[in-house]
């Protein structure tokens, strides 16, 4: 991979048991996330992805492209449009730079009613793994020093 490298675009279908399982799995228990009535009584259609999930999903891209041994340092994205069930996110990316050892890769999520994620992410490559795409494994990396960043931007009606 080099800057300017296009990584191939990751078709991610959104269903209700995506969006409940990754509420749960970091633990955030707010009902919009689970509970349809809920999240219309707060003025939103139906339930939606929470940020954690999408942040998973972005980090899982973009790994996905560099590698069993590449290690995430940090993650910084923004929300917009929500993901609901039954709609596709399409996560894109770019390599912004590289030099060999760290990675800089700009990504972009978009659903049938908008952008739903942009940010970047910041990752180290090893140099065995840095030359060609690789398919996600199950080996275990270690995620020392690794950063978060996250913006919510709650939709109007302050559902979130």
């Amino acid at each position: 991979m080099k800057a300017g490298d296009e990584l191939p675009p990751l078709e991610i279908g959104i269903t209700p048991t995506l969006i409940v399982a990754g509420a749960l799995a970091s633990r955030d228990y707010q009902d919009v996330h689970h509970d349809p009535e809920s999240a219309r009584r707060k003025g939103s259609p139906d339930i939606f992805m929470n940020i954690l999930t999408t942040n998973g999903l972005v980090g899982r891209y973009v790994t996905d492209h560099f590698g069993p041994t590449a290690v995430l340092r940090k993650v910084a994205i923004r929300l917009g449009a929500p993901n609901y069930p039954g709609d596709t996110m399409v996560l894109r990316g770019r390599v912004e730079e590289f030099d060999g050892e760290t990675a800089v890769v700009r990504v972009a999520g978009d659903n049938g009613i908008g952008r739903h994620v942009t940010g970047t992410v910041t990752l180290t490559v090893p140099a065995s793994s840095s030359s060609s795409p690789s398919s996600p494994s199950s080996s275990s990396v270690a995620a020392a020093d690794t950063e978060t960043a996250a913006v919510v931007v709650v939709p109007p009606g302050g559902a979130g």
